[in-house]
């Protein structure tokens, strides 16, 4: 497989890695020295490496210019993920500790200049009904959040309405666990089948329904399972920070991209990344994945084999590098 360039693994255009190779160069030279180098002006320079300096791949301390390495750029660029990762966990927290003050409203608008949140508690059995009715009368895009709803008796009406919502050309997005591969293969492939796109993680931390900019549905307490109260959100900010953190979710999970073709193969390779990332034993591994721990240990094996390395650190920046994470 060829190798990607750096830039492109740091998710910057592919031209930029010309860019890094020449200042990597220069590493340790002055703004205005390596500009010289490139016939550019010290201000255009700066400008042109904005993108690896947000990065943190290349560091202005006065006019010196250094230039972090491949494998250690890499890391920093983990490490930036792991923080942002760690602030979409910061915001989930802040929405679930604004639940409670939902509690008590009803479902009418929140007149102009009111404290009061627009938000209401319904019954749980009050869900597939919201659900049509808010993505019959609601314009925009459908995202879902499904660690378990094809076990629930309304699947197949929830099928119907997300077909005539592709139907009317809006886009339909859901992120499922991953060991629906297994355990409900069908469901995903008639879902694809209808246009609905699918990733998947390896863990899907709760049901969510997001309509459009201006509604979200989602459990109380968060989660899965049954005996839970409906939590239907309508305030614009709340809905706006559930659809950023679906969306770093969907930007994070796996394609599945034969569920097109009737069949169900997931790109193992990179929930296994995935996994690893997270520091996942090999038991924990193989019950998320729903795999056995001999196929886990082996796909591993193959997995640092095909990476060229020796350690599951060394498979992180490795597979960062080449862009598989």
């Amino acid at each position: 497989m060829p190798k990607r360039p750096l830039a492109d693994a740091l998710g910057l255009p592919p031209s930029m890695d010309k860019l890094y190779r020449q200042v990597l160069a220069g590493s340790g030279g002055t703004l205005a020295e390596i500009a010289d180098t490139m016939f550019l002006s010290p201000d255009a320079l700066r400008e042109r490496l904005e993108p690896f300096i947000d990065a943190d791949v290349v560091r202005l301390e006065g006019d010196v210019v250094t230039v972090a390495s491949p494998v250690e750029a890499v890391s920093r660029y983990v490490a930036i993920q792991a923080a942002i990762a760690v602030e979409a966990g910061v915001h989930l927290s802040r929405l679930a500790r604004a639940i409670p003050l939902l509690a008590d409203m009803g479902g009418n608008a929140v007149e102009a200049g009111s404290t009061r949140l627009d938000g209401e508690i319904r019954p749980e059995t009050d869900a597939p009904r919201v659900l049509e009715n808010w993505i019959r009368e609601s314009p925009g895009d459908v995202c879902f959040l499904r660690p378990d709803q094809w076990r629930l008796p309304s699947e197949s009406a929830m099928t119907a309405a997300v077909r005539d919502a592709v139907q009317s050309g809006r886009r339909v997005r859901a992120i499922y666990p991953a060991r629906t591969l297994q355990v409900a293969p069908a469901i995903l492939i008639g879902r694809a089948a209808i246009g609905e796109q699918i990733r998947l993680l390896p863990d899907v931390p709760t049901r969510m329904a997001l309509i459009g900019t201006s509604r979200a549905m989602l459990p109380e307490p968060l989660g899965a399972g049954r005996n839970q109260r409906l939590l239907l959100v309508r305030q614009p900010a709340l809905v706006e920070t559930l659809t950023a953190w679906f969306d770093y979710l969907w930007d994070s999970a796996t394609a599945v991209p034969t569920l097109d073709r009737g069949a169900a193969r997931p790109d193992l390779r990179r929930l296994l990344l995935s996994q690893l990332a997270s520091g996942a034993k090999d038991e924990q591994i193989a019950r998320t994945l729903d795999l056995s721990l001999r196929t886990v240990r082996r796909r591993i094996a193959g997995l640092l084999d095909d990476l060229g390395v020796d350690t599951r650190f060394q498979a992180g920046v490795e597979a960062a590098r080449r862009g598989w994470l």
